[in-house]
């Protein structure tokens, strides 16, 4: 062969190969390209329509009878699989009630609050505030005062970068007063957080605040943007037996399903209860497949908080047996 036609032969392989190695190269990241992509449409699939927070009342026995610094809250939640923070504000006293929530305590509990929350890489949402005066009470000036005493709580809730505060309803057993004094008290306190870009919303937590449909008429007559509730699977009972002793049971209890689908239209958090499981890992009293279902069909995909009140397990099987029981029940939802 002559060297002129050795060479020409010899450039045009070597440019085959090239073309061929381009070729194979572009295909394989063509391949690669839609893998990934299958890879985040199969995630998409599995993937809750939720995000998980914690409640930090799953963990009152742990810190009131263990011992636990309530600090760690940010560090266990993560640990366990959670990336929002839910707090709850009477498992900071003695430390805030024995300074009579002074301005140096709350700016302390923020501090150190949203230093742990950085420090694990956690989401402050929410401060469930307890024993701060009765919102819905008929007498008007108390009504007030407890108005102002949640003040400090949405400034904290700002400070922290908190959506909400979650508040009570308690009052009057007739509807016909605890209706407007709950409209009254509310619009007092959502007038006050609106500037601050704080949300007031309120759990069904007993009395006539459990009566799904009262409380969405609540909301309703408020009629503020930054006003709504926070839906929780199990508080559903109304009256119960004996007010001193809650292991007496319920006199009389709202349908927990009518109840959160009455409640999910003026939702802005979510509180998943639990008490206890049976051997397939199921709530006993909540069916999670149905009450998720109702949750998602409202078009809610925010987060969604565990709080496990539960005795048969401890506190920690019991967080970790709620987020298993969610994640599973999200996946059978149509």
């Amino acid at each position: 062969m002559k060297r002129r036609r050795f060479i020409q032969n010899s450039s045009r392989a070597g440019m085959a190969v090239t073309l061929l190695g381009i070729y194979s190269c572009k295909e394989k990241k063509k391949e690669e390209s839609m893998t990934e992509e299958a890879s985040e449409e199969s995630m998409a699939d599995t993937a809750p329509f939720f995000e998980l927070s914690l409640a930090q009342w799953s963990i009152h026995r742990m810190i009131r009878e263990g011992g636990v610094d309530p600090y760690t809250f940010a560090e266990k939640a993560k640990n366990w699989g959670f990336s929002g923070l839910e707090y709850v504000s009477q498992l900071y006293n003695p430390e805030l009630s024995d300074a009579g929530y002074s301005a140096e305590a709350m700016a302390g509990f923020v501090d150190r609050s949203n230093a742990e929350a950085e420090k694990h890489g956690m989401k402050n949402l929410l401060i469930m505030i307890d024993g701060q005066g009765d919102l819905a009470t008929s007498d008007a000036a108390e009504r007030k005062k407890a108005v102002e005493n949640h003040f400090k709580w949405v400034d904290a809730a700002a400070a922290m970068g908190c959506h909400a505060i979650r508040v009570n309803l308690a009052g009057s057993d007739k509807p016909e007063e605890w209706v407007p004094n709950s409209v009254d008290g509310l619009s007092q306190l959502s007038t006050y957080a609106k500037d601050q870009n704080i949300n007031v919303i309120v759990e069904n937590h007993g009395g006539l605040s459990s009566n799904g449909k009262l409380l969405a008429e609540v909301m309703t007559k408020v009629n503020m943007d930054n006003c709504g509730t926070l839906p929780d699977f199990g508080n559903f009972c109304i009256r119960r037996k004996d007010p001193k002793d809650y292991r007496a049971g319920c006199a009389e209890s709202y349908d927990i399903y009518q109840g959160v689908t009455e409640l999910m239209v003026h939702a802005k958090a979510v509180s998943a209860k639990s008490h206890n499981f049976d051997e397939a890992g199921n709530e006993t009293e909540i069916d999670y497949v149905k009450m998720l279902q109702i949750v998602k069909d409202a078009g809610y995909t925010g987060f969604i908080g565990v709080e496990y009140e539960g005795s048969e397990l401890s506190e920690e099987e019991g967080i970790i047996a709620t987020k298993e029981l969610m994640l599973r029940a999200a996946k059978e939802l149509t």
